[in-house]
């Protein structure tokens, strides 16, 4: 695949790519690009591949299926005009027939372009995979496969099978559908089979309805998956087949036990997902995806919410697997824009094939357990944009009547004018400001009176009222509406232990999505730390790179309060120690709602001795005692009763120890410890895996730190690092997780951040891969194969 890029001017030459590909992240970032797309500018990109159309052909049907393209895509087959799909997320298929030259050579071209459409990175192009495919003119149509269980017990599950049989030919014909459906083992437990006949020119639904004895059931902690081998044959010659993963799963909600998976109650500790992927930028590899799932899950999320935006095929693969689920959203707007050319302008006529074409690719994803028809859309508080909800709401339940309907409804947006005459400061530019001011303005004005009412339509359209920052309805919606279930489709960060409590103790609530659960490129500096020293913009300044509000990094490394969350959940005691960088410049608490502390868990500074420090730990207990070198800091309260934060201020540095001791009832319960790197910072370079497969879609991951002699992590020295990739491989991406940063991930150099720094490498064909790892004199390698 080539592309050319670029806005105007002369045409530059071709570069050659690999899908999935993002156009976006080679472009130059300057300070006159947007801040809410982290600097980068716009642009236009055509992707061009020839391929090779064989005579036998000519009795086939052949078709593209992509899994997106960013954005406003048009596709040319050897000059003509064949399809066009205005939304990035949304998967299509493009028959090519009518435009292939059979016995030579054919050009596919795809023409895409970002400008101002996104309140987020975006990036650009052929972000997603792409599928050629070949069948038969009587075929099973792509997506044309709906697997539900609707009838489980103990005993046995139901297993519907719908299949789209599809006849492009000029003659009826009678095939013979077959079903066999295998367990996570691997063995035969249901087969089923029947006659199907397919007028001419159309398509016919066939349903196999088989039974499966004792079902091992998908949920988070056993993700138990089955594969349904569907395939049509033709006096005894197959025709065609697809091969669908599913898992046997039930869902049940209400307000008095929540949300219940396979009659257990779950309550979901949940992670707002943007669709990039740090360094990668949003490039959809699928091994970064299981990767990211993989780590959120580790870290102790069960649920993703994929905001705002349908969820990449791969992305849901990731979660079937790893038992993760999600919500997966359609849009960020509906009729009323938000940036300049963004998908207001197609939703009126193109959202309901977008709707078709989320439900198409997420029906058989035991994962997806809600669909969210929005996300803060404007309309919510108005009569005439709840009648489109319900359009959209209806729409989806048409489609599949599985799964659960939400919306992530924030009340202030619902009610802009009047929360702005009610609620702004004088200084305030928008609901963002309010939203993030320091006050904790936007919980109250949530729970208004206007706000109930006028939001009132919107929700009633749902199963689960999605709120965003909006716990403070959640205790009285339990009196004003009985019957509706509540989860926090957005909370804040720093309200963690508050939000979390209310998920545990109100039934009615199911779970809690921070924003968010991975750092993001775009709306730079969101969660950045603010100081007393004027007025502060809501975004970042040039060259400000990322969110930094994620609980895991654009690295995927966790940071502080990842840790501290996981001590919320009951999923961990602590202690967990954590320092607060210093600075000459005067703290206030004038951060935003999305902030957490500026601090790092590390004692290793560079800053003169004595300097005064400050000490956060975190742990569930009922004290903490801080000792520095073994001396005693002295004893603060812990647990609940502080939000599970200890705070020691005015620790004086010096290198050594820092230990935290966390006591119950007067008896030590846990300990932990920071160490002073001492000497000089070697390089320490760790691969993922010895053996990766060789496909596009996977990726090895190098992690790069320097340590000093006894393996501590040297965070105070930070260098630049060089990466060479030799033999069936090539270097993806090269970066780190600092959020004011003005390297490209693309290039082969980049600069250590607080002693770490990640590398994606991609194999390109089967064989040994060498790794070469330098800084100054020191070079390390490390050998994989690719095969």
């Amino acid at each position: 695949m080539s592309i050319f890029g670029g806005l105007g001017g002369s045409r530059p030459p071709a570069t050659p790519v690999t899908l999935p590909h993002d156009a976006v992240l080679g472009l130059d970032r300057a300070p006159s690009a947007a801040p809410e797309q982290a600097y980068f500018p716009g642009g236009a990109f055509e992707y061009t591949k020839s391929f090779d159309v064989p005579h036998a052909w000519r009795h086939r049907r052949v078709s593209l299926k992509f899994d997106g393209v960013y954005r406003d895509a048009m596709v040319y087959v050897n000059g003509g005009f064949a399809a066009q799909r205005p939304y990035g997320y949304s998967g299509f298929t493009v028959p090519l027939d009518r435009f292939l030259t059979y016995g030579t050579t054919n050009v596919v071209r795809v023409d895409a372009r970002v400008h101002q459409d996104s309140r987020w990175y975006s990036g650009g192009g052929i972000y997603r995979d792409v599928h050629l495919v070949v069948t038969d003119f009587l075929h099973l149509s792509s997506d044309g496969v709906r697997i539900s269980t609707p009838d489980i017990d103990e005993r046995r599950a139901v297993v519907d099978i719908a299949t789209d049989v599809k006849n492009d030919g000029t003659d009826t014909r009678t095939v013979r559908l077959v079903s066999v459906v295998t367990g996570p083992t691997g063995d035969v437990v249901a087969r089923g089979e029947a006659p199907v006949t397919v007028y001419a020119g159309s398509t016919a639904v066939a349903r196999l309805r088989m039974f499966v004895a004792s079902p091992e059931l998908w949920d988070i902690d056993n993700a138990a998956l089955y594969t349904a081998v569907v395939s049509i044959t033709s006096e005894h010659e197959a025709v065609d087949s697809l091969s669908v993963p599913f898992g046997i799963r039930r869902l049940q909600v209400d307000p008095v036990e929540g949300l219940r998976i396979n009659g257990r109650s779950v309550k979901l500790r949940g992670a707002c997902i943007h669709h990039d992927n740090g360094i990668l930028g949003a490039a959809t590899i699928a091994r970064a995806e299981f990767r990211r799932v993989e780590l959120l899950k580790a870290a102790g999320f069960n649920a993703i919410r994929s905001s705002h935006h349908p969820a990449s095929p791969s992305l849901l693969e990731a979660c079937d697997r790893l038992g993760m689920l999600v919500i997966d959203e359609t849009f960020d707007i509906w009729l009323q824009p938000k940036t300049a050319f963004d998908y207001a302008l197609a939703f009126a006529d193109w959202w309901e094939r977008d709707v078709e074409a989320m439900v198409a690719k997420d029906y058989n994803h035991p994962s997806v357990v809600f669909y969210s028809i929005g996300n803060e859309i404007p309309e919510t508080g108005d009569p005439h944009g709840s009648a489109v909800g319900r359009e959209l709401a209806e729409k989806v339940r048409s489609l599949d009547s599985t799964r659960f309907l939400t919306n992530g409804i924030n009340g202030l947006v619902s009610t802009l004018a009047e929360v702005l005459a009610v609620g702004s400061r004088s200084d305030a530019e928008g609901v963002n400001d309010l939203l993030g001011e320091p006050t904790g303005i936007a919980n109250p004005l949530n729970a208004a009176a206007f706000v109930t009412s006028r939001t009132a339509e919107s929700f009633a359209i749902l199963d689960v009222a999605g709120m965003n920052y909006g716990e403070a309805r959640y205790e009285m919606d339990e009196e004003l509406f009985p019957n509706r279930v509540i989860m926090g489709t957005e909370t804040f960060p720093n309200q963690a232990a508050l939000s979390w409590g209310l998920v545990e103790r109100l039934p009615h609530v199911i779970g809690d999505f921070t924003w968010t659960g991975f750092d993001y490129l775009g709306e730079v500096g969101l969660g950045r730390q603010h100081y007393a020293d004027g007025k502060q913009k809501f975004l970042g300044e040039f060259p400000w790179m990322v969110g930094w509000c994620g609980d895991l990094d654009i690295t995927g490394f966790r940071r502080p309060m990842s840790y501290y969350r996981a001590i919320v959940f009951g999923l961990a005691s602590g202690p967990y120690i954590a320092v607060l960088r210093p600075t000459e410049r005067p703290r206030a608490d004038e951060s935003t709602q999305w902030s957490w502390s500026d601090s790092a868990s590390t004692w290793s500074w560079d800053v003169p001795p004595k300097t005064r420090m400050t000490v956060e730990v975190y742990a569930d207990a009922d004290e903490v005692e801080l000792i520095l070198n073994d001396v005693s800091l002295g004893r603060r309260p812990a647990g609940r009763q502080s939000k599970f934060i200890s705070l020691f201020e005015d620790v004086p540095y010096e290198l050594g120890c820092l230990k935290a001791v966390a006591y119950r009832d007067g008896t030590e319960i846990s300990r932990s410890m920071l160490r002073s790197a001492v000497g000089p910072a070697t390089l320490n370079v760790e691969v993922d895996r010895a053996q990766i497969a060789a496909h596009p879609g996977d990726l090895a991951f190098v992690t790069i730190e320097l340590q000093d002699a006894a393996g501590t992590l040297v965070t105070c020295s930070d260098r630049s690092v060089h990466v060479q990739v030799q033999g069936a491989a090539a270097l993806q991406a090269l970066g780190s997780a600092r959020p004011v940063n003005d390297e490209s991930f693309l290039s082969d150099r980049h600069r250590t951040f607080e002693g770490r720094a990640l590398a994606a490498v991609r194999p390109t064909g089967p064989g040994p891969v060498t790794i070469t790892v330098s800084s100054g004199d020191e070079v390390v390698v490390r050998r994989i194969v690719a095969g």
